[in-house]
Order: structure tokens, then C-alpha cells, then sequence
């Protein structure tokens, strides 16, 4: 019988509030938000520390009510560059126990330790990596001990801050169970309205539930929720993760080489379609659109484009590849199109924390894209014509991107 797995979640608690109260120690034992435009009190709570959230402060509050509720509250614009440092320091400590560190966003990461030959059992490894956050860093966090990655995120939010919380498989239907099935990792608003509709509201009742019944409502996800709610994930630690340059491409040739708009348009919207589809289906989105363009003489070029932000829909692609497809194209005839999304994340590991410039513009919009959504489920896709570029929401993380391919170029 093989060793059970040990997985760590290390998770730093309001990162970028104890960055800054890190660096100016006038700041500790004050309530401290990071937010938009503190000096014009206007934009929203990205994040706050402990003592803000006493006085009942809360990410994405407008800052006038925040001020509301704690007139003495700091604001402070953010500092990404004094993030990134924050982090990458807290990643080489991670990875001085083990090889096996997997970070998921700027604040936090899995380690498998299930090979750690060192003098300390499990919960004395966690507190001396905690201990170390704050002695070196002067940074809290918290960290959940588990057999499996789903199970130790769950376990790093049961105790904030500087909590350490071990969940084995055997305590799930008491711990994990009682639970609100919106806490759950991996369930979003949307899914979370979905579960409640069927009167699913702990994670317990998801746990006992049909999975025939789960599956035909969220599909392969619904299935991959039933067994994470009854402690299951087989998913590895994989240090190579955010290093991976998965893809999801579709070409096609034309019975004909041509020089014609319409036909070559038309070709790109159903290539980009097709593309969009597939990425629904696999839940990731996608920071890179590559075009390539065959011509009459077999002649092939490949251009692609980074993007500040993932894009997920065909409206989004279609644009982009439009727009590469213009720019670099000779008007020669055209035998052959592909379109491919690049550099792909999954959706439920894509961190949560919100653009800082984007997110009140694209909150204001939410109400029309959740509207369009449910308009085109009932009658399709095409029941809108697109007559000022509509373009769907963005999924907001650019930040996050932006450390990891930091970190990746640094290897």
C-alpha cells in the first residue's frame, strides 16, 4: 500500500494590506484597505486587513460607504511591484522544503510534502514555514494540511489568520459538510444559484446527492464537484503548471484559394467559434489568440497576439484575430485559416482578486452580460447583432498573470 499523499495550501492572509504594514510598521494594529483612488475617496475595496474588516468593511465596497463604517480607515493606493517582491520571497521559501510548490495566484500555492524526509512532522513543518513568513517577511498566512489539493484549500480558510488547520478525509462530514455550498472551491454565484434552485445548500448536500443528478445539471464540472465535496482529487502538484502553454486551435482549408472578405471572415468567425466552444467546454481562458494563414503557394505565416486580459468568448477572439488577421495579410489568395487560444488557464484556478482599473467599469455591466447570457440560452447565439463592438466580460486577473510570467522568465 503506497504513503497517503500530505498536501499543503499555504494561503497569506490580506496580502497586500500586510505588505504595506510590513513596510510601515505605523500602520499595525490600524484598519488598512488597498483601494483605487483613496485620495478622491472614490473606486472600490480591493482588499483589508483584519481590523477594517471589524468594523464591517469588505472587498469590492464602494470606499465613500467604507468610510461609513470606519472613519478612520487607511486607504492606500496599490504597489505591484512591492507585491511581487512580497511574493516571490514567499515562494523561495517555500521551495527551499520542497521542489513540489505550485502557486496559483500572487498570495498562494499548494506543496506536496508527501516525500519531506526532514525532523519535523507535518503540523511543526507548517508552523515553522508560518513562522518564517512572518520573521523574514513580517507576512500572516494560513495553511491547510490534507491528503488531497481540493481538501487543503478548504482546510486554509477554516482558521484566518495565522491559523493552521489539518482536515483528513475522515472528518469531512463533520467539518467540511456543514459548510454553505457557496464556500465551496469552485463554486462560483452562478453555480451556487444552480445548486440552491435544487434546494442544494451545505456541501453536504451536494456530497449526498445523485451525481447522475449533479452531472445533467453543471455537467463534467457538477461531476468533478460531487466527488471533491466527498473528499476526492486526484489532481497533482505540478510546479510546472503555470509554465504550461496548453492550446485549443481549429484550421480549415478552402475548396478554393481565395481573395474574398466575406468568405475569408465568415471562415474566421466559425474557426473562432469552434475555438470558443471547446474552451466552454474545457473551462479555461485563454491571455494569447494566434493566427496562421496558408497561401495558394503553401506559403505559411503565423502571428499571434499577448493580451492584458484572458479572453474566454467568440466575440472577444473574433476581434482579436479580425484585427492580426488585417495587419498582416498580403492580399494574396488564401488557401488555408487557423486560429488558435494560447497560454490557457483554468477557470477555477484563475485567481479571484479584481483589476483594479477595470472592475467598477465592468460591475456596471454585469447586470446586461448576466441578461444577454440567459437570453441567448433560451434562443441561441445568433439573436444579437453586434452593431458597437459588444465585447463580453473579462475575467479580471491580469495582475496575477503578470507575476507569474515574471516568475517564469526569471527560471
Amino acid at each position: 500500500m503506497g504513503k497517503g499523499r500530505i498536501i499543503f495550501h499555504v494561503d497569506m492572509n490580506s496580502f497586500y494590506a500586510s505588505v504595506e504594514t510590513a513596510y510601515r510598521p505605523e500602520l499595525k494594529g490600524k484598519p488598512v484597505a488597498i483601494a483605487g483612488d483613496p485620495e478622491k475617496r472614490k473606486g472600490i475595496i480591493v482588499t483589508c486587513n483584519y481590523e477594517a474588516r471589524a468594523k464591517g468593511v469588505r472587498t469590492t465596497m464602494p470606499l465613500w460607504q467604507a468610510y461609513d463604517l470606519c472613519p478612520n480607515l487607511i486607504a492606500l493606493k496599490p504597489n505591484f511591484n512591492r507585491y511581487r517582491e512580497a511574493s516571490q520571497h514567499m515562494f523561495a521559501i517555500l521551495s527551499e522544503v520542497t521542489p513540489f510548490v505550485q502557486p496559483i495566484s500572487i498570495d498562494e500555492g499548494y506543496m506536496d510534502i508527501t516525500d519531506y524526509s526532514g525532523e519535523y512532522s507535518p503540523l511543526q513543518l507548517a508552523e515553522w514555514i508560518q513562522q518564517r513568513l512572518v520573521d523574514e517577511l513580517d507576512l500572516p498566512s494560513s495553511i491547510g494540511i490534507a491528503p488531497n489539493k481540493f481538501l487543503a484549500k478548504m482546510a486554509s480558510d477554516m482558521k484566518k489568520p495565522l491559523g493552521i488547520t489539518v482536515l483528513r478525509k475522515r472528518e469531512i462530514q463533520e467539518k467540511l459538510w456543514p459548510l454553505p455550498i457557496g464556500e465551496m472551491y469552485g463554486v462560483g454565484k452562478k453555480t451556487e444559484e444552480k445548486l440552491t434552485q435544487i434546494d442544494i445548500e451545505t456541501i453536504g448536500d451536494l456530497a449526498k446527492l445523485n451525481v447522475l443528478t449533479i452531472k445533467n445539471l453543471l455537467g463534467v464540472n457538477g461531476e468533478r464537484l460531487h466527488l471533491r465535496a466527498n473528499g476526492i482529487d486526484n489532481s497533482e502538484v505540478d510546479p510546472e503548471a503555470i509554465n504550461e502553454f496548453k492550446s485549443i486551435g481549429n484550421s480549415q482549408t478552402f475548396p478554393f484559394d481565395t481573395t474574398d472578405s466575406n468568405e475569408i471572415q465568415q471562415m474566421l468567425s466559425q474557426l473562432c467559434q469552434s475555438v470558443a466552444d471547446r474552451m466552454k467546454a474545457k473551462q479555461v481562458v485563454s491571455e494569447n489568440i494566434q493566427i496562421m494563414i496558408r497561401y495558394h503557394d503553401r506559403k505559411t505565416i503565423t502571428r499571434s497576439r499577448q493580451l492584458r486580459d484572458f479572453v474566454e468568448h467568440k466575440d472577444q477572439i473574433n476581434q482579436i484575430v479580425l484585427d492580426l488577421f488585417y495587419s498582416h495579410w498580403n492580399e494574396e489568395p488564401i488557401r488555408l485559416l487557423g486560429v488558435t487560444a494560447q497560454h490557457l488557464s483554468h477557470k477555477e484556478e484563475v485567481s479571484k482578486q479584481l483589476d483594479l482599473f477595470n472592475y467598477e467599469q465592468e460591475a456596471e455591466k454585469e447586470p446586461l452580460y448576466n441578461a444577454i447570457e440567459q437570453i441567448e440560452g433560451k434562443y441561441g447565439k445568433d439573436v444579437f447583432v453586434n452593431l458597437n463592438g459588444y465585447e463580453q466580460p473579462k475575467v479580471k486577473t491580469s495582475f496575477q498573470k503578470d507575476f507569474l510570467s515574471n516568475n517564469q522568465r526569471k527560471k
